[in-house]
């Protein structure tokens, strides 16, 4: 991967430390921890915590926040316990989240489609808040036109809400890395 001089943008670090997601990315020194005990990097090799702050760092916006590579991360949070600069990936991860759809590189059409994003049929929903009340991450709300509305930075796609919608108006597709941990798993399965 070859990296052109007019790709760089090295002001992108300091954008990401502005947000109070991504506010220790400068002091990571790339010792690797973090992908040592992340368990999507053992699935997907292209999936490198270290690999992607290395990109921050050197300014490469348009490579990382146009890849999937943002939208691979789980935010199971393992890598914390291991960094000793206190850095948290999975926090530099949602900050990174946060400028792709600010900065327009994804939407929440194409996180629909990606399945890292629950979809509302809004003709289906009847706005009876189960989905309110179910989900952990405080993700969706009704709002003024009483239908309910997924905030796409906040959700995580665990499907919760889909599984206790009662009128089956919440869709979530399975995600291209889901798919891979499924068929690891059953490799894995196999061989034992």
């Amino acid at each position: 991967m070859a990296i052109d001089r007019d790709e760089l943008e090295p002001r992108f670090k300091f954008e990401v430390a502005e947000l109070p997601e991504g506010k220790h990315v400068k002091e990571c020194y790339a010792c690797g921890s973090c992908t040592g005990t992340c368990p999507v990097s053992q699935v997907i090799p292209e999936f490198d915590p270290r690999k992607i702050l290395h990109m921050i760092m050197l300014g490469l916006k348009n490579r990382l926040l146009s890849s999937d590579l943002i939208w691979y991360c789980t935010e199971c949070q393992t890598c914390e316990f291991v960094c000793p600069q206190d850095v948290s990936f999975s926090d530099v991860i949602k900050a990174l989240r946060i400028l792709a759809l600010q900065d327009g590189y994804v939407d929440a059409e194409r996180l629909g489609e990606m399945g890292k994003l629950a979809v509302v049929d809004e003709k289906r929903c009847v706005a009876c808040l189960t989905c309110v009340r179910v989900c952990p991450f405080g993700v969706p709300y009704v709002g003024d036109d009483s239908v309910a509305h997924i905030e796409p930075v906040k959700c995580v796609a665990c499907g919760i809400c889909v599984s206790e919608c009662p009128a089956k108006a919440i869709e979530l597709q399975t995600s291209q890395d889901v798919r891979r941990f499924a068929s690891c798993e059953f490799l894995l399965s196999r061989e034992l």
